[in-house]
């Protein structure tokens, strides 16, 4: 019974490893479970470490102007698709559930062209917001 737990166990941790190499969760490891809590930022904070950072800090300038795409087309496929719902059917739940769709897709679609636009897929922006992360835990 043990040597079936032991097997399992390893089974899970190289899953597990497996994944967090994948998708980076190990940069964010920190991130998520920090010893302290980050401090609160705004946007004179990212505009410092844009600043401070000649080599990240562009990389996150460019995510940050590609999140406006994805926010701009949320709010356009929302309106778009949750208006044309409520034209046809006159239905509440339709018209709510229609706009709830439309935003996600819109906020899919503008992300797209977001990163086809400032060519995101040649920069690591992920690097870029860990990076963004640790400068803040040393600031604070």
């Amino acid at each position: 019974m043990s040597e079936t737990q032991e097997s399992n166990r390893g089974f899970w941790k190289g899953f597990k490893d497996y994944f967090a190499e994948s998708f980076y969760l190990n940069d964010y490891s920190k991130i998520l479970h920090p010893g302290k809590p980050l401090p609160h930022w705004d946007s004179s904070v990212v505009e410092e470490f844009i600043a401070s950072d000649p080599l990240h800090g562009p990389t996150l300038k460019t995510a940050r102007e590609a999140a406006k795409f994805g926010v701009v087309g949320a709010a356009v496929g929302a309106v778009v698709t949750g208006g044309n719902a409520w034209r046809w059917s006159k239905s509440p739940h339709g018209a709510a559930l229609s706009f709830a769709f439309g935003g996600v897709v819109g906020f899919t679609l503008g992300a797209e062209v977001a990163n086809h636009w400032y060519a995101l897929s040649r920069q690591n922006t992920l690097e870029a917001q860990a990076k963004f992360f640790e400068w803040l835990q040393k600031r604070a």
